[in-house]
């Protein structure tokens, strides 16, 4: 008797083909995306229809996901034929002005008008959600083109013409005349002129107010060079990333920098407490109060009013307080795109500060936050901070790590956007590796800030922006009883339990800690990430984990 497969294990069977034939794609170096070559990536990814890229597989445009999308690529690949993936390999010292992604740390450089190339230095998760994304950006165009095209003399629909029109001599548009374009629009993308009047407002540019109607123009246009012209697109892999990926250089040379602080700093023998956070939450929560003492606010009302963009002043005003009362901002040029803050405790005023109580015996700990790495890169970076250290005098030191934790953003799989997951195990999705451990912080610890607190298994996936319905269903309503998903949590406790366990980098005892604030919900309808951020509705989640984490680091000193 053959059993049929269940939903989520075809869809478990699609993310894998994805990923077995994206690491085949990189070592053979090159592809051709709608040719044979990526012919697997395009059938495996309309058959998975993840939750993030909402109608893929319908005949219609999916905007959400293509604002999602373009928000995470640099500006003017639509235009691009080719694409080069490269680690890096020097071009910030050349002509080429860098392009950095709206919603993504990455350079990128415009070589011509033809080709894009993409900085790769935070690992084979970038090399993944990368693909991913532009396999999206090729099914979505090649939509454009089966609706615009009339025959294969390369006759176009008459709307077609007028969006070229409009787009190739940067007409300025009245309200009217936009209006125009976006009816035209509707028969091109088959959406309505609600939706599409949506995505130009989405889009939209100050200095391109024009932006979505650009980049449906190019997405099309180079369908169809590709259909009518045998202009194929490509996307290539140098030789120098492929030799590099996976062999920790960037989060090598990242520690061996955060290193080198602290012996500079006469940090080496202090305690230290690592935290992988936002570059704000932990700073605001020892310094804001002090800093603006002059604003009569409750700590949470600060930290909202911070968080506005109109406030750059007052987050000025503040870091430059921290950083003459013991914080020193390490900016990152390894490549990793990690910056790091290092805080003296001993130069902090708590009688001012949220931790008033706090008496701290000495010596006094050293934090080292460290911003959000990158799926895998979160082993690379944590396996190679906590190696032992080899001084300029010779002698190696033992970091004295008392604690770490890691606080992020992650998918809820019961509950809303802003609720509070607290980890007790990571399952790292497509294999059996399942990382238990004691979770210093409880759901207890989180209760009564006003969020909901979720505890429990979190499963951390490949890429966000492959996950579907039926597999998150199959993790949440199975035995597995997961609360979330993110990208990094197995990653670093596989290199906290190696260096603390086996390898006796750091001590066996060190305190670990997971946070996570809900940034999205991929099993309910408009609660994705392509539905937008949290804004301040994440203030408070943030804010609360930190202020539990530090609570309890100053604990371990009292």
């Amino acid at each position: 008797m053959t059993q049929k497969s269940t939903k989520s294990q075809e869809s478990s069977n699609a993310i894998e083909r994805l990923y077995i034939t994206m690491r085949h794609l990189f070592n053979r170096g090159f592809y051709k995306p709608m040719g044979v070559s990526g012919e697997t990536l395009r059938e495996a990814l309309l058959l998975l229809r993840p939750e993030i890229y909402g109608f893929i597989a319908d005949k219609k445009a999916e905007l959400n996901g293509l604002s999602y999308v373009i928000d995470r690529l640099p500006e003017g690949i639509e235009e691009c034929q080719f694409i080069n993936l490269t680690a890096d390999e020097g071009y910030k010292s050349s002509h080429f002005k860098p392009i950095i992604p709206l919603k993504r740390r990455r350079n990128c450089y415009r070589i011509d008008k033809d080709q894009m190339n993409i900085e790769i230095t935070r690992g084979r998760s970038e090399i993944y959600d990368i693909l991913t994304h532009l396999t999206f950006l090729f099914i979505e165009s090649n939509k454009i083109k089966n609706r615009i095209l009339l025959d294969d003399e390369g006759t176009t629909i008459r709307e077609w013409n007028y969006l070229e029109d409009v787009v190739i001599h940067h007409r300025v548009l009245t309200n009217n005349q936009r209006e125009v374009v976006i009816t035209h629009l509707t028969n091109v993308l088959g959406r309505t002129f609600e939706e599409i009047k949506w995505a130009v407002g989405q889009f939209a540019q100050k200095e391109n107010p024009n932006k979505f109607f650009h980049t449906i123009y190019w997405m099309g246009k180079l369908a169809l060079d590709e259909d009518l012209l045998n202009q194929k697109r490509s996307i290539t892999f140098s030789t120098t990333l492929q030799e590099r990926i996976g062999r920790h250089i960037y989060g090598e040379i990242w520690a061996n920098s955060i290193k080198q602080k602290l012996e500079e700093l006469n940090f080496l023998d202090r305690p230290i407490h690592i935290i992988s956070a936002n570059m704000h939450s932990v700073m605001n929560s020892l310094y804001a109060t002090n800093a603006l003492k002059n604003i009569e606010l409750d700590p949470f009302s600060l930290y909202i009013q911070l968080s506005k963009e109109e406030h750059v002043g007052l987050r000025q005003e503040v870091r430059e307080y921290a950083l003459q009362h013991g914080m020193v901002f390490q900016k990152d040029n390894s490549g990793t795109n990690i910056d790091v803050q290092i805080i003296d405790t001993a130069q902090i005023d708590f009688k001012g500060s949220s931790f008033v109580s706090k008496k701290i015996g000495t010596p006094k700990p050293v934090l080292v936050v460290m911003d959000y790495a990158f799926g895998e890169q979160a082993f690379e970076t944590m396996d190679e901070l906590l190696k032992p250290y080899i001084c300029n005098n010779g002698q190696t030191y033992l970091l004295k790590v008392k604690s770490i934790s890691i606080m992020g953003k992650a998918g809820i799989l019961e509950g809303d956007k802003g609720d509070i997951m607290i980890p007790s195990a990571h399952i790292f999705e497509g294999t059996a590796d399942n990382y238990p451990f004691k979770n210093e912080l409880e759901k207890k610890d989180l209760e009564g800030f006003g969020v909901n607190v979720y505890e429990g298994t979190m499963v951390t996936v490949l890429g966000t922006s492959l996950q579907n319905t039926n597999l998150l269903s199959f993790f949440h309503d199975s035995t597995w009883n997961a609360i979330g998903l993110e990208m990094e949590g197995a990653h670093y406790q596989k290199a906290i339990q190696s260096a603390s366990k086996i390898r006796g980098n750091i001590s066996e005892d060190v305190k670990v800690r997971y946070a996570y604030y809900a940034s999205d919900n991929p099993l309910k309808t408009g609660s994705t990430l392509a539905s937008g951020g949290l804004g301040t509705s994440g203030v408070r989640p943030t804010y609360a984990i930190t202020q539990k984490i530090l609570e309890q680091i100053f604990s371990q000193h009292e």
